[in-house]
């Protein structure tokens, strides 16, 4: 009787803590006011549910299994008098202390709905925001200097300062540790933030960040125009996805044994040198080959961008990663989207332009105009490591539209100008061998990121990279590896190597040396 009568009460206790719950969060709208900001929305979200997305960037998003119960609000901060930033914070009913900012991808203006849900699943309070700007055309950026700050820097700084204001306020209590977790662009805007607002984030995770960002689109106009962009149509420097699919055969033939497996992973591809010559058409060949301006144009995609001085200004293109279909994105055709819109909408300020004649000139442009500030290329993380700040990044060797190799560049920026001979303390940054744009591809490429829901296949620290971080951040234990995870069902895992360390076959095993 005792057992039934304590069983009642349970089940009459929980939904009286879900409509506490349900009127608390419906009372945000009038009971929490902050600076420049107008709440629109406010809805409880009892269970697992799908939610619509407004603006342009979709019609809806799922809240998966484990995130709700949770309040959903949607409001606007206006950063100035001509621009403001969307955001929306989902705080879970069962809160463990700890806020979570998000970023965005590409030209970033829409919400991580994914990485809202991986958060809450985890019981962050979480946040997201669509960059100061509804979409991905970067129109939006012409005559409005104020709303590329917000693309550039302002937007996770609005949202890390306005968002722990909403969630103290909606919970009552002090934010214990906050965290950021975003990929590409997002991984930008986190390096970004820690460079400029070090104390915004106890934690960041930012994978395959888009830093040295002017020279990043430089660099993707070049590839586009190697391939013959933007008139592609009949040119003779265009490789077809047959052709593609020549060169990275004769890659893998040339590369994939130089980890001592043939497993289709070019572990280390900063390796893998080949000789371009060998893929032109024999006489009479007329297939599995390309012809001399074809080859001329693999070289051009497989050499560093180098500075009418002879500098470095991007490394080349990853040797493995043109296997990727998001190649496409690149050297599919048309003048990459991101490259056209930034150059032409924030740098020349203009709605028209001919790439034709792409160059170096366009790229010297775009770093000297650098609108908004965006370059993300310093080493200067003094401030963050004083406060205490741990940075964990990661990138996939495999990655078709952010050459893997510039984030070793951005770690051995920031060990010389910091004059440390590692930079264990405080910054780790994880190769991933086959993992393609922030997640995906081949390998073991699922280790908490947040990218997917596929991503996120095991909810320990050893296997989860945002655990990770917080291990690091409130325990002080610092990831020394991260163990990822096969998507393709398997479970087979992988030991995953913090640079400058080395992932190198021992007895069968991979194992990290220096």
């Amino acid at each position: 009787m005792l057992r039934l009568l304590l069983l009642s009460g349970i089940l009459w206790l929980r939904p009286a803590l879900a409509q506490g719950s349900q009127a608390k969060c419906e009372a945000v709208q009038s009971s929490i006011h902050l600076e420049n900001t107008t709440i629109f929305q406010v809805d409880y979200i009892p269970a697992p549910a799908t939610v619509s997305i407004p603006g342009s960037c979709g019609t809806t998003a799922q809240v998966p299994t484990g995130s709700a119960p949770l309040c959903r609000v949607q409001f606007f901060v206006n950063t100035t008098a001509t621009s403001s930033v969307h955001m929306e914070a989902w705080l879970p009913d069962t809160w463990f202390g700890r806020f979570m900012g998000t970023g965005n991808g590409g030209i970033g203006g829409c919400i991580d709905y994914t990485a809202l849900g991986y958060g809450t699943s985890l019981h962050f309070a979480t946040l997201g925001h669509d960059n100061g700007h509804d979409g991905n055309n970067g129109i939006v950026f012409l005559n409005h200097p104020e709303v590329i700050n917000d693309f550039a820097f302002r937007a996770v700084h609005t949202e890390a300062v306005i968002g722990k204001q909403l969630v103290q306020a909606y919970y009552g209590s002090k934010i214990g540790k906050s965290y950021y977790l975003g990929c590409s662009t997002g991984g930008r805007q986190g390096t970004q933030e820690a460079l400029k607002f070090p104390g915004d984030f106890d934690g960041i995770l930012g994978g395959a960040p888009a830093t040295d960002w002017n020279h990043l689109q430089g660099w993707s106009g070049f590839l586009s125009h190697f391939v013959g962009s933007p008139n592609f149509m009949g040119n003779p420097k265009f490789l077809q996805p047959a052709d593609w699919a020549t060169v990275s055969a004769f890659i893998l033939a040339e590369c994939d044994g130089l980890d001592g497996v043939m497993d289709g992973i070019i572990t280390e591809p900063d390796d893998c040198h080949f000789d371009a010559n060998k893929l032109l058409c024999k006489a009479g060949q007329t297939s599995g080959c390309l012809t001399a301006t074809q080859v001329q144009a693999v070289k051009n995609v497989f050499t560093p961008m180098f500075g009418t001085h002879g500098e470095l200004l991007y490394p080349r293109y990853t040797p493995g990663a043109e296997a990727d279909p998001a190649r496409a994105a690149l050297m599919g055709g048309p003048f990459f989207t991101f490259a056209h819109d930034w150059e032409m909408f924030t740098t020349l300020n203009v709605t028209s332009h001919d790439f034709t004649n792409f160059s170096l000139v366009d790229v010297d442009l775009m770093e000297r105009v650098n609108a908004g500030g965006i370059k993300t290329f310093s080493g200067d993380l003094f401030k963050f490591k004083e406060l205490g700040g741990k940075f964990i990044t990661y990138h996939g060797r495999r990655d078709p539209l952010i050459a893997s190799t510039n984030s070793k560049r951005v770690y051995d920026l920031i060990r010389a100008t910091m004059l440390m001979p590692t930079l264990d303390p405080f910054y780790r940054l994880f190769l991933i061998p086959g993992m393609g744009h922030c997640g995906g591809g081949l390998g073991a490429p699922a280790f908490g990121q947040g990218t997917s829901p596929t991503s996120n296949a095991v909810n320990a620290s050893s296997h989860n990279a945002l655990l990770a971080l917080v291990d690091w951040v409130e325990k002080g234990k610092a990831p020394d590896t991260i163990i990822g995870t096969a998507i393709d069902g398997s479970g087979a895992e992988r030991v995953h190597c913090r640079y400058p360390q080395r992932s190198v076959l021992v007895a069968g095993k991979f194992t990290c040396v220096l």
